[in-house]
């Protein structure tokens, strides 16, 4: 089976991840797509997460009506931070039956070349990239590479950022959620403060 890695910290999923997830599911020769939720972007501050095992939870709920989309807890039990060479390298061992690929946007693609053995990522995996709206000039080194596909998804403009600072503001955000990830928010009293 073929699997695309989404990777991502997911605090919280929102409806724009599920658009992503599901037009790759459904547009593209991957089988399956593993929404991965990290616990620690090495690019990102710890301090703003929401606890693992919550984002997990969401991730759960938002997926649980896509049966080819699954959440993956698998990077928790790595190595901190984590690092998406590790633990492609960790799947491969576990699922040796599975083809794993990547799923990034295009802005992540622009600074792959910063990421760990960003070599060893292009030269054995493929790489799906959907497109983002960015207002720097189009500087894409390794969008002509083999293992890049870029995929024609929709642009999705929404941020896990705006969600929180709205939540924070009192603002209704709701249609930017799944339901039950909205409810699981709002019973928790998550990003409140």
């Amino acid at each position: 089976m073929k699997i695309g890695l989404y990777f991502g910290t997911f605090n919280p999923i929102h409806v724009g991840h599920l658009i992503i997830a599901n037009h790759m599911a459904e547009h593209s020769d991957l089988d399956q797509i593993w929404m991965v939720v990290t616990p620690h972007n090495p690019h990102k501050k710890k301090s703003t997460l929401l606890d693992d095992h919550h984002r997990l939870q969401m991730v759960h709920l938002a997926t649980e009506a896509f049966p080819k989309i699954k959440p993956s807890d698998i990077e928790f039990k790595l190595a901190q931070p984590n690092y998406t060479v590790n633990t492609l390298v960790h799947l491969e061992e576990k699922y040796p039956q599975h083809e794993f690929s990547l799923i990034m946007g295009e802005d992540n693609l622009k600074s792959l070349h910063k990421w760990k053995n960003y070599e060893v990522l292009l030269k054995n995996y493929d790489i799906y990239v959907y497109p983002r709206i960015s207002s720097e000039a189009e500087n894409l080194e390794f969008k002509n590479h083999p293992g890049i596909n870029i995929i024609d998804a929709p642009v999705v403009e929404i941020s896990s950022t705006f969600i929180r600072n709205n939540i924070k503001e009192g603002k209704n955000i709701q249609p930017l959620l799944s339901a039950k990830v909205w409810e699981y928010i709002d019973h928790n009293l998550f990003y409140k403060k």
